[in-house]
This record gives structure tokens, sequence and C-alpha cells, in this order.
């Protein structure tokens, strides 16, 4: 396959989100779950460009949904920060996210929020085991008032 040389992807930092906290200096009583308020977050993308995040808090397991407009960075930091806001600041001390460009904008994120932000490794989105073991995607079909609402609910046990 031919390609323009002007059209190289050489030189942009793709895929790499600037100064990233590592998940290995997230606090101890995140680990250990001892302390309530450290959540892990991932997105979710359904049909029709529909998105939602989804926050399960590492002590209790209790799960959040937030319904994000889009994909991009400035959507989804701007529903997350909307959604923490409403929390009492003792359940909001950490989030954990993967990778993914969508927490680009984690320096804003932590600014408006007052919530630190830990990354996975990259390609090791099981350091989130909480997140990824939540059968989020039977939550979301469950969502009450589908997925243009808001909704918080808890998972059922499996």
């Amino acid at each position: 396959m031919r390609r323009s040389r002007r059209a190289s992807t050489r030189g942009q930092p793709r895929g790499q989100i600037k100064e990233a906290v590592s998940i290995r200096e997230r606090p101890p009583e995140a680990e250990d779950r001892a302390v309530p308020g450290h959540w892990e977050g991932d997105l979710l993308a359904g049909s029709r460009n529909t998105h939602v995040a989804t926050m399960v808090e590492r002590s209790s397991r209790f799960v959040m949904l937030v319904w994000v407009r889009g994909k991009d960075t400035q959507s989804v930091v701007t529903a997350l920060g909307e959604q923490i806001r409403r929390l009492p600041k003792t359940m909001m001390a950490s989030l954990t996210w993967d990778r993914g460009p969508e927490m680009a904008a984690h320096k804003s994120f932590t600014v408006a929020t007052d919530v630190s932000v830990y990354f996975c490794d990259p390609r090791s989105p099981w350091q989130r085991g909480t997140s990824e073991n939540t059968r989020a995607g039977s939550c979301v079909s469950t969502c009450p008032g589908g997925p243009t609402s808001r909704c918080t609910i808890k998972p059922t046990s499996t």
C-alpha cells in the first residue's frame, strides 16, 4: 500500500498520557481496600455512539454509571467531575484509570475535583481488577431509563 510521506504519525505523541502518575504510587490503603473512597474507572462504548463511564469503589464494590456525551477527554472529564462533586469528600480519594486517551486531561480533572488520578501500566488493564471483574456490561443493560439517564446501582452478587 502506498502512503504519502506527509501522512506520517512520526513525532506525534499518540497513546501517551503526559505526566501520568503510576498505579504503583497509589496509597497503600487503596491497595488493601481498607478505607473507602478509592475508585477504579473505565469507559464503555455502546451502540449508536453511546458511552458510559463506570466507576467501582474498591472497598464496597459500589458501582456508579455516568452517561458521557462522547469519548473525547473533555466530555469524559466533565461528566465524571459533575458526578464526583455529588459525593461526600471522604468518599472520593483517588481514581485509577487505564491508559485510554479519554483521561488525557487528568491534570485539569484533579484540579477541578481534588481527586488524584493514577494510571495502570501500558497494556495492563488487569491492574484495575475490581473494575475489570465487575460486570459493567450487564449493569448498563439494567440501568433504568436506558443509556441516556444517569443512574447509580449496586452490582448483584455473582
